[in-house]
């Protein structure tokens, strides 16, 4: 399964496919080399996501999670 790197835009997280890559350490270089040429202006984010295909990358990008709890927070 390839590695995907996807520029996330807000406010309704429009996504755009950067590259996608067969090792992590391949896919991780890239997307902190594109992190650090970001402006101070720039409002995307910019992410790893492991799949089967740019289809199942998306939809997991997408979903909406849980957030996780605070540590020493009472349920």
């Amino acid at each position: 399964m390839p590695y995907f790197v996807y520029k996330i835009i807000p406010p309704f997280k429009q996504l755009e496919q950067l590259q996608n890559f067969e090792t992590f350490k391949d896919a991780s270089s890239y997307a902190k080399t594109q992190r650090a040429a970001m402006q101070s202006g720039d409002k995307f984010t910019v992410k790893v996501v492991f799949a089967d295909d740019a289809f199942k990358a998306e939809m997991l990008l997408t979903e909406e999670r849980e957030p996780e709890p605070v540590v020493g927070e009472d349920y």
